[in-house]
């Protein structure tokens, strides 16, 4: 009988061409947007987002090369064991194979572990309270716009939603902007006046809910001057997709120059949850339910 094991060895090895290809592929990502995982920001536009951008691409990375061992295997298993001229019936049957199924089995566990492990160190880093914040502001989410509260300064940016024309085209500086001193350590209260929202500057590569009756903070050093995008990511009606803003992180000159302009339009004091649409949320002292009917 001529044995088949010099033709499968040559099957084998055409097995590795995908492992090669994607190989090949990874090591031509020279690119900075390659580099960054296509991400939206480069490392250093804030403290967090060089540690993100590492998170993030070598999570892809290690699942890559899971994809490809995988998909090779299942190659090389379909060619070599495909059904041969003149063979008929069914090939041996193996019911189990526990080698096979101990791998399978502990390395996706093992993935899965370092996958956690590395994402709450991130995000333990990330959501870390640095303390003695140098700006704090507090920012409200509404239908559809943004209220933000300067709190050292006691000046307000008070905010209506994007009003696109008959096109679609958008004039940015009508929308709600954020200002930021670069190189400062940055708190933000995140306070919603009505339902559910999502507080997102794009660039900055991390977002957090704002949840009524809840406050949730974010904090960050913004390294890089410049204008970002921010919007809603929580679906919050009828014109979430009208709820934009942007954050200009500028000098410490620059930050103080808007700051004074605020102050000089009227715009002092603070935004409170006077203006909250729920008035019978949890710790604001009152209660859906009156007491004259218990």
């Amino acid at each position: 009988m001529r044995s088949n094991r010099p033709q499968r060895s040559r099957l084998a090895r055409w097995a590795v061409v995908p492992i090669g290809l994607a190989v090949a592929v990874v090591l031509a990502g020279c690119t900075q947007e390659q580099l960054n995982g296509f991400l939206p920001a480069d490392a250093g536009t804030t403290n967090h987002t060089e540690r993100i951008i590492g998170l993030w691409v070598t999570s892809w990375i290690v699942l890559l090369v899971v994809g490809v061992v995988t998909w090779g295997l299942m190659l090389w298993a379909a060619v070599v064991y495909r059904r041969r001229k003149g063979q008929t019936g069914l090939p041996v049957q193996l019911r189990y194979n526990m080698p096979v199924e101990i791998f399978y089995t502990v390395v996706p566990f093992f993935l899965i572990l370092g996958f956690f492990a590395f994402t709450a160190r991130d995000q333990a880093a990330i959501e870390d309270d640095p303390g003695n914040p140098d700006v704090r502001i507090e920012a409200f989410g509404k239908r559809w716009s943004w209220d933000f509260n300067y709190l050292n300064e006691n000046v307000y940016t008070q905010g209506v939603q994007a009003q696109p024309d008959a096109e679609g085209n958008l004039d940015e500086d009508t929308l709600p902007a954020l200002y930021l001193p670069v190189g400062k350590k940055v708190e933000i209260d995140l306070e919603s006046r009505d339902v559910a929202h999502s507080f997102w500057i794009i660039d900055f590569l991390y977002k957090k809910d704002m949840i009524p009756a809840k406050t949730n903070y974010m904090y960050f050093v913004p390294l890089k001057e410049g204008v970002y995008r921010g919007k809603c990511a929580e679906l919050c009606g009828e014109y979430h997709a009208d709820m934009l803003f942007t954050v200009h992180v500028v000098s410490e000159e620059e930050y103080q120059a808007h700051i004074d302009e605020l102050r000089a339009a009227g715009n002092e004091g603070r935004l409170d949850a006077t203006y909250n649409v729920n008035q019978n949320l949890p710790g604001n002292g009152t209660s859906s339910i009156s007491e004259n009917e218990d």
